[in-house]
């Protein structure tokens, strides 16, 4: 499924478009940029490693670093030559893949365990209507995935996140929308051929930033992809924007989610940023973005960033007091722009007419959407 949450390939952009507009033209000098900050906050883009120039893999969606190279998945595609588990080398050449045996709905993202066992979410639902998602398993040394089922205890979600426990369990991370996304994992031992129960474990509030990406503020607000290190000590979350890296004490991947800070590793304007994972040293962290629906002629690209220093994030709810410079964001949210915090004189009036704004363009555009499905 190409459709990322809000709108799809061609209305996405349209989108993306449509309310940088609405954000640039209703508060102007929002954009202006603050000399406190302008000096040292402009972020740098990643260093390319190696170009995926194999066609079927437009829609990568999840990747992980290997001793030999990359295992990458595209999403929900309609070919079927697409629908597989590619194993690439560390120049990005595809040198082998596992078929499923049976079809997937939407693949987002990968995990790999210590002793080499390969996960794939099978977790995507843009429209929330599954009843059952799924994990498929590729134990070392096999090419046969096997299928676990699973569901919510709540209500559908759409997760594009996958994670993993000191045990080796999975941990899926809803996508959230708004900077607040929720861990679920399972709450017994996975069954293949029976569907399994997922437990709530806990809410993460994502931090707030200002990093420039497609999506505006949207893209700042949701997860797109995760990853554990090599060595266990540290688990990162990434947006369309950023890569939101916490330290893990006693192998307790949960309780770091929910009551660490992280700190921050911009990942500005990646075309459509999803996966995420670290290099085998630990080092750096790798990206990679889907190519479907940019220019001709556009490859998919692994890069790589040096893990963030030791400096922490503040709390998504708490907006910066100054403006950022126009290199490091298209939009900010609306409260932010109209001065609430920020030293401003623009009134309340403003923020809350764009906001209203941006909310009745993206129903507008979703609700056209919803009805060409």
């Amino acid at each position: 499924m190409r459709v990322r949450g809000w709108v799809t390939g061609e209305r996405r952009a349209r989108a993306a478009a449509t309310l940088a507009a609405l954000v640039a033209g209703a508060v102007p000098l929002a954009a202006l940029p603050s000399p406190a900050r302008a000096a040292g906050a402009a972020a740098s883009a990643g260093a390319p490693v190696c170009q995926v120039r194999d066609g079927r893999l437009t829609e990568i969606s999840g990747m992980v670093a290997t001793d030999d190279g990359y295992v990458v998945v595209n999403d929900g595609a309609d070919d079927e030559a697409r629908l597989r588990i590619f194993f690439l080398d560390r120049r990005c050449a595809v040198t082998r893949t596992v078929s499923y045996p049976s079809r997937p709905r939407d693949t987002e993202d990968l995990a790999l365990g210590r002793d080499g066992t390969i996960w794939v979410a099978d977790t995507g639902d843009n429209d929330r209507n599954r009843e059952t998602i799924a994990l498929w398993r590729l134990a070392p040394g096999t090419d046969r995935p096997v299928l676990y089922r699973m569901t919510y205890p709540d209500n559908p979600h759409d997760a594009e996140a996958l994670l993993l426990d000191a045990a080796g369990q999975p941990l899926i991370v809803t996508k959230g929308g708004s900077g607040t996304v929720v861990l679920y994992a399972p709450a017994t031992a996975l069954k293949q051929g029976a569907t399994t129960p997922l437990t709530s474990l806990g809410k993460v509030v994502l931090p707030s930033t200002t990093t420039s990406n497609p999506f505006s503020f949207l893209g700042r607000g949701v997860v797109t992809g995760a990853a554990n290190d090599p060595d266990g000590h540290r688990v990162v979350l990434r947006s369309y924007a950023d890569a939101f890296e916490y330290d893990v004490s006693g192998g307790d991947v949960v309780a770091a989610l929910t009551g660490g800070t992280p700190r921050v590793t911009p990942l500005p304007d990646e075309p459509q940023g999803e996966s995420i994972t670290y290099s085998r040293d630990g080092r750096s962290l790798l990206t990679v973005s889907e190519s479907a629906d940019q220019p001709a002629g556009s490859r998919p690209t692994i890069l790589r960033y040096p893990v963030a220093a030791t400096t922490a994030a503040s709390p998504h709810p708490a907006e910066p007091t100054t403006a950022p410079p126009p290199s490091t964001t298209a939009a900010r949210p609306a409260a932010q722009a109209a001065g609430i915090g920020g030293g401003r004189a623009w009134p309340l009036a403003a923020g809350a007419g764009t906001l209203l704004a941006l909310v009745a363009v993206a129903g507008v555009l979703w609700r056209r959407h919803t009805d060409r499905r």
